[in-house]
């Protein structure tokens, strides 16, 4: 599995700590009964929660973008050079590093790691154009194949 996918990989686990910090913020807030029932009341998240809420919400607009930027690599057969490499740990360190950060309510350093992670993201999806060409890859057989075959 390539580096890029390995990122991809603790991106998709970095989701579901998201999920799980802002998901248990707003319950210890609330309280079991409200998180279980209906939610008719739609209270909103305050305080911590609301941050963790914000920064689960953030987390998600940009990690779509990198699963797709990742999935094109592969299937482009350009994963594995310095660019994509570098910007999908770059990427990865920045976006762990933005979750406790907006928690915290850390203003600079949060914007920092949130420029760090755009930034790798950008090497990532610059490299899906400027990267030579690695060896073919096992998604890209698979369309190659559905090609011929059909």
């Amino acid at each position: 599995m390539s580096t890029e996918f390995w990122c991809l990989y603790a991106a998709m686990g970095l989701a579901l700590v998201h999920l799980t910090a802002a998901s248990f913020s707003f319950k210890a807030q609330v309280g079991n009964a409200y998180t279980v029932g209906p939610r008719d009341e739609d209270l909103r998240p305050k305080g911590v929660a609301a941050r963790l809420d914000r920064a689960q919400r953030n987390f998600l607009e940009t990690f779509a973008v990198f699963a797709a930027a990742v999935l094109m690599l592969d299937a482009l057969g350009r994963s594995g050079g310095w660019l994509s490499v570098s910007g999908a740990v770059v990427y990865v360190l920045g976006r762990s590093l933005f979750l406790p950060l907006y928690a915290a309510g850390v203003p600079w350093l949060r914007t920092l790691s949130w420029n760090f992670a755009t930034a790798g993201l950008a090497m990532v999806m610059t490299a899906i154009v400027w990267a030579p060409q690695q060896p073919t890859s096992a998604l890209r057989i698979i369309f190659l194949r559905r090609d011929i075959l059909s």
